[in-house]
């Protein structure tokens, strides 16, 4: 695990698993629920948006890529009558915290956790702000001292770092926000990709151009499967991904490196065991937050 896109996707493997609990789990959609919000897309855009203040929908979507058109516009700034961006970056901490608490159990309070939330921490404000909007706007908040929190709010920030990258490489390959789901979907296996729960509800109509401009450009074939460019395309799109996430962590010690990736093997094996892992065959977009608890656990 020597070259730096490995120790990216190394990395990405073992955080992604502790980020996602804000996304499937009951514990933080019941703390934005606390707060006035009815629906889950309301609760999503207000926690994960909240570090940039009240922002316009214009810079959330810039910064988020990859919703539909006007799907932003839908919830911000209207989140924003319900709370302040204070109020549900806490809220969402909360929640995610006491998720990582019920999942992992003995390994919440163990002095493995401690470690690795140290060390994640220190990879995750060592990397440059420049061209970063998510990760910078994460790194302008007062990190947690407590473990389990401080791993949580670590590993939150190094996947919008990395999730700043990746807007970087879709645009590189001229991938729109809509296309970059369609291609993640097929490289999933998802057939039809349109059935892919983050744009199968979008507008038929639109969904049609969006394949039809993939097939146009040589990335599909008739039957909407990768074509040998698309395919390269999206392989491009990973490498220059995990090319760009990697300064956090080669900026280790290469044996406080080996540490970080030995302490939170347990941790990422716990919550891969218990479901905290993404379904990409979800077919439904929740309206509700119990709908969308049934859905994303």
């Amino acid at each position: 695990m020597n070259a730096p896109h490995d120790i990216a996707r190394r990395m990405f493997d073992l955080i992604e698993p502790v980020a996602l609990v804000a996304f499937f789990s009951e514990e933080p959609n019941d703390e934005m629920a606390a707060l006035g919000f009815t629906t889950y897309w309301d609760g999503y855009f207000a926690g994960r948006a909240a570090p940039l203040g009240r922002a316009p929908a214009e810079v959330v979507d810039a910064a988020f890529y990859s919703f539909g058109p006007g799907e932003v516009a839908r919830h911000v700034p209207k989140v924003w009558d319900t709370t302040t961006p204070e109020e549900a970056h806490a809220a969402r901490q909360r929640g995610c915290v006491a998720a990582l608490r019920r999942i992992l159990g003995d390994l919440a309070d163990s002095p493995g956790l401690a470690r690795a939330a140290d060390l994640l921490a220190r990879a995750a404000t060592g990397a440059p702000l420049e061209g970063r909007v998510m990760y910078a706007a994460l790194r302008s908040l007062p990190l947690p001292t407590e473990p389990v929190a401080r791993l949580w709010f670590a590993a939150n920030m190094l996947r919008e770092h990395r999730a700043d990258g990746h807007v970087v490489a879709l645009m590189a390959e001229q991938v729109d926000r809509t296309e970059s789901h369609v291609l993640l979907a097929i490289d999933a296996g998802v057939d039809p990709p349109e059935s892919f729960g983050r744009i199968h509800h979008l507008p038929q109509a639109y969904l049609d151009r969006v394949m039809a401009g993939l097939r146009s450009r040589g990335l599909l074939d008739p039957e909407g499967r990768f074509t040998a460019a698309g395919r390269a395309t999206k392989d491009r799109v990973e490498a220059l991904t995990d090319a760009l996430a990697a300064a956090p962590y080669v900026a280790l010690p290469p044996a406080d490196l080996d540490e970080l990736v030995t302490s939170m093997e347990p941790i990422a094996a716990r919550l891969v065991e218990t479901g905290s892992r993404p379904s990409l065959r979800m077919v439904r977009r929740p309206s509700s937050f119990s709908q969308a608890t049934r859905i994303h656990t």
